[in-house]
């Protein structure tokens, strides 16, 4: 029997999305090769745009002095081979599910390093109901394929560091001991770049002791308790301690506090008289034995409904301080640091017409001489500066019509919609709960507004004839 030896490089692959420090983590690996008695060779192949193809980078190395003792050159692959990458390490959970899809990932060779956050992709942030893709059986094939699994939220600890996700994902492969170098050896490549390097090594710190840790156990994800804040807040707390389910509790307290904020207390108990008459005819109909699911189905969506977008409600969220703190630590401004905030608007004439009064913007939209005429004015987005004091106040000026909201065009239209979905739903209740919930659920497609509302609306209308 002839036995067949094959000496090979040391193989990485690397998953990454533009933006997430591919090209960085590679250099640095790289880089720490060369310094390392390695010879190394680093190739990619970008995908078609940011989301629609992740960036594959190939990363081979060999040790110099076994080439030398070996009098050979070693011949690196331009591309991962399947079944012979020894780490794979991926930028977020899609793009494990991608190296797992690619064949990069094999039970008895490769050490597979993910972050467990996740960036969206245009398909599930454009879908007009919940399109986010569940990565749970992405987590659970790569627990299955790899030899070696590790998997943490690392976007959380390169915002909690102030560094890249790219000097976390460094520090999670030094701690798997996957490659031949010691801890020092990843730090100092770090140190020689001369370009953010507390933050970077914090960073790196961060990763290596998350990736040291035991993985903790998977806990059954729950929706978070709200927090009523002032006697308005409490007083819709206790009214729905009273009168609601504890099934359906939370997502009603979520609701109420949000129309409050939307609006005022006045919408706020309207929210609740509505989700009081849905609870008695579910608890008519045994709603009991189904932990009253058809209300709190309808907490949700009535919530979302009543809380709708449009001009008033996005400037207002535009200019509130948790905006603007939240665009500094983003960028990392530091105490008493201008920061400048651009913010881009293109409302349409229909979004022009939801604000006006119902007369007014109703009469617009069903004139096709006046649409005509005012169209090419909302042609054009707008940029404006809410940084400074002229477009803060323009934006706030607008937030402070929702004290006239109640008599806008959208705010009409809207109700009708509701009031026939809760009539359907109510109707529906009687003869099949089933059925009741279905429709409940459906409306969950109409939200946003311009176009999205649209075809929100569309999808809703063909889904209950």
């Amino acid at each position: 029997m002839i036995t067949i030896s094959r000496e090979r490089p040391i193989t990485i692959a690397i998953l990454a999305l533009g933006g997430l420090g591919g090209g960085v983590l590679t250099k640095w690996l790289v880089d720490m090769a060369e310094a390392n008695g390695f010879l190394a060779q680093s190739t990619y192949v970008a995908g078609v745009a940011q989301r629609t193809g992740s960036t594959v980078y190939c990363i081979e190395m060999y040790a110099a002095d076994k080439a030398q003792e070996q009098g050979r050159t070693p011949v690196f692959a331009l591309y991962p081979v399947p079944g012979d990458v020894d780490l794979v390490v991926a930028g977020e959970m899609a793009e494990t599910g991608r190296a797992i899809q690619k064949g990069f990932v094999t039970p008895n060779t490769t050490t597979l390093i993910a972050s467990s956050h996740r960036v969206f992709s245009i398909i599930e942030k454009e879908a007009v109901d919940d399109g986010i893709v569940d990565q749970a059986p992405v987590a659970e094939a790569a627990a299955k394929v790899a030899k070696k699994f590790i998997c943490f939220d690392m976007e959380v600890l390169a915002n909690e560091t102030g560094s890249v996700i790219s000097s976390v994902l460094f520090g999670a492969i030094a701690a798997t001991d996957a490659l031949p170098f010691d801890k020092g050896a990843y730090e100092k490549v770090i140190r020689d770049t001369g370009r953010a390097v507390d933050r970077n090594l914090a960073g790196f710190a961060a990763g290596f002791t998350g990736a040291s840790r035991p993985a903790p156990a998977a806990k059954k994800e729950e929706v978070p308790q709200a927090e009523p804040v002032g006697a308005n807040g409490r007083a819709l707390a206790r009214r729905i301690d009273n009168e609601l389910p504890a099934a359906t509790r939370v997502f009603a307290l979520h609701g109420a506090l949000r129309a409050l904020d939307y609006q005022d207390a006045g919408y706020a108990n309207s929210y609740l008289d509505t989700l009081t008459r849905v609870h008695e005819a579910e608890a008519k109909v045994a709603g009991e034995s189904r932990q009253f699911s058809l209300t709190t189905e309808v907490a949700r969506q009535l919530a979302l409904q009543m809380c709708y977008e449009d001009t008033i409600r996005v400037a207002d969220l535009k200019t509130r301080r948790e905006r603007s703190q939240r665009v500094r630590d983003q960028v990392g401004a530091v105490e008493n640091q201008p920061a400048h905030i651009v913010e881009y608007f293109h409302p349409r004439i229909e979004e022009i017409c939801d604000t006006l009064p119902a007369a007014l913007g109703g009469y617009i939209l069903r004139s096709p001489r006046i649409r005509k005429i005012m169209s090419p004015l909302f042609t054009k987005g707008r940029n404006i500066r809410t940084s400074s004091i002229t477009g803060f106040l323009m934006l706030r000026t607008i937030a402070k019509m929702k004290r006239w909201r109640r008599g806008t065009y959208r705010f009409s239209v809207q109700q009708k919609l509701i009031a026939n979905w809760l009539q359907r739903v109510l109707a529906a209740l009687e003869s099949d709960y089933d059925n009741a919930l279905h429709i409940a659920q459906s409306i969950e497609s109409v939200r946003g507004y311009g176009d999205t509302y649209e075809r929100g609306l569309k999808r809703y209308e063909e889904a209950i004839r």
